[in-house]
């Protein structure tokens, strides 16, 4: 016993190790940028520059046309599915992309008016930054309806809102209040602590789909270049870090939308691989349950088209495949064998003065009687209204004739109750028929059967004729 428990917790043990692992390597890799900036601030002399105005409003150029390809996806996958975590994604993308912009088109301003330049980076990033942590407290809300979702107004609201926002920008860039106050360390400072608290959020909520992974890493992307963007100085090495660390965020959580888009248009429905194949799993177990209902339902669907419902006794399909199967045999070189034709005495008397049910019964009854009568391999068929046949395999017409008289007098000596009523006087008259001295066919040995069953009941019923 001791065994076993170790080897059952060996599993549970390595699963642990690798997960504990891969959550390490997930966190390491989210970390990279911060190694970045802790080398840059110790390391590197804060008042190198590179200044180049042509490369920044091309990678600006850039980042917006990423933006607004992003903004597009995100909202055919927020039109598809209605989940208002993406329709907040689709907003915080469409007003980076309205604020960023600027701050290429203004880059050649750098050095008449240095806040009408930097301004619009943190505005954008602060923007951005609180719409995605409005969208993550809205995480697996019920989709938005149809109509809403397909109403051009409150997306032409939001647009009017960011257009603002660049007038309010460039109104504070233009004042006194744009040196006087920490304004871009301000903004700056809000995007890392929006950021940060979306990560905060995603760990609480425990949230580990893996595009929740992606957005996770992502938002960990921008709080960290902020926090590059806060320490740095324009056009020096921690400034331009700053916008790659910001640039692999974004690309990165383009990715996540992207993945979104070729599969489910859904955030919250793409599942890890533990969760598919935990689903995969149920599925599998569900499908094979399904297989042995299904093998069941067709086990009984074969044994109700092979029986008789009233009385259990195989029908004449079933008993003519079995006389098939003798034939088959006895043209191998088997042993000969014979059939019964059985047929209840009287039993139209007994429908018509007790009433078709215990008619029923009394069906049922003869056919239990019969079967304990007959040997176990014995095939006993309700072919008729009264009517019975008996297939005794390697049987000869004497060793027949012998059976049907042993289940003649076990009828005749038998009681049958139904109810109130008892009756003890049913009889039955039988015919015998050999396979191959009577005939080699199906039709031949039946028909000898019945006639001779026939005959039996001509002579004063209650006996057997086998010749």
């Amino acid at each position: 016993m001791s065994a076993i428990t170790v080897a059952d917790g060996l599993p549970s043990a390595a699963q642990l190790v690798t997960r504990t692992y891969a959550r390490l390597l997930l966190t390491g890799f989210a970390l990279i940028p911060a190694y970045l900036i802790a080398y840059l601030f110790f390391f590197q002399d804060p008042t190198l520059k590179f200044e180049n105005h042509t490369f920044h409003e091309i990678a600006i150029a850039v980042a917006t046309l990423e933006g607004v390809f992003v903004t597009y996806v995100t909202w055919r996958c927020y039109e598809s599915s209605g989940e208002p975590l993406l329709r907040w994604m689709t907003l915080g993308f469409l007003g980076f992309v309205l604020i960023y912009a600027l701050h290429g088109v203004f880059t050649g301003f750098a050095h008449q008016n240095i806040w009408l330049f930097l301004l619009y980076g943190p505005a954008s990033r602060f923007v951005m930054s609180m719409l995605l942590l409005i969208g993550l407290l809205s995480y697996h809300r019920p989709s938005d309806n149809a109509d809403w979702r397909g109403s051009p107004r409150p997306w032409l609201r939001w647009v009017g809102f960011f257009l603002l926002a660049d007038l309010a920008v460039a109104y504070v860039a233009n004042s006194p209040i744009a040196g006087a106050l920490p304004t871009r360390l301000s903004m700056e400072g809000g995007a890392l602590v929006f950021s940060a608290l979306n990560v905060t959020m995603l760990l609480l909520r425990r949230i580990r789909s893996p595009l929740m992974v992606i957005f996770a890493i992502s938002v960990t992307s921008f709080a960290l270049s902020s926090l590059a963007f806060i320490l740095g100085r324009p056009w020096n090495h921690m400034w331009w870090l700053a916008h790659a660390i910001f640039a692999s965020g974004f690309f990165l959580l383009s990715y996540g939308v992207v993945q979104a888009f070729l599969t489910t248009r859904s955030f919250s429905t793409i599942y890890s691989q533990e969760e598919l194949m935990a689903k995969l799993s149920e599925e599998m177990a569900r499908t094979e349950n399904a297989v042995q209902e299904l093998k069941r339902a067709n086990q009984t669907l074969a044994h109700l088209a092979a029986t008789d419902p009233l009385t259990g006794a195989a029908n004449r399909r079933q008993f003519i495949e079995h006389i098939e199967t003798e034939i088959s045999r006895v043209k191998r070189g088997g042993a000969a064998f014979s059939l019964l034709s059985v047929d209840l005495d009287n039993f139209k008397s007994i429908n018509d003065h007790y009433g078709h049910r215990v008619g029923d019964d009394i069906l049922k009854g003869f056919v239990q009687k019969s079967l304990d009568a007959i040997r176990p391999y014995d095939d006993f068929a309700r072919v008729g209204g009264e009517e019975f046949m008996v297939l005794l395999p390697q049987a000869a017409l004497a060793g027949a004739h012998a059976t049907a008289e042993r289940l003649r007098a076990a009828i005749a000596s038998a009681s049958f109750e139904s109810g109130a009523h008892r009756l003890s006087a049913v009889t039955i008259s039988i015919g015998v028929s050999e396979f191959g001295r009577d005939g080699d066919t199906i039709d031949a040995i039946l028909r000898v059967a019945d006639e001779r069953m026939y005959i039996a009941k001509h002579q004063g019923r209650n006996r057997v004729v086998a010749a």
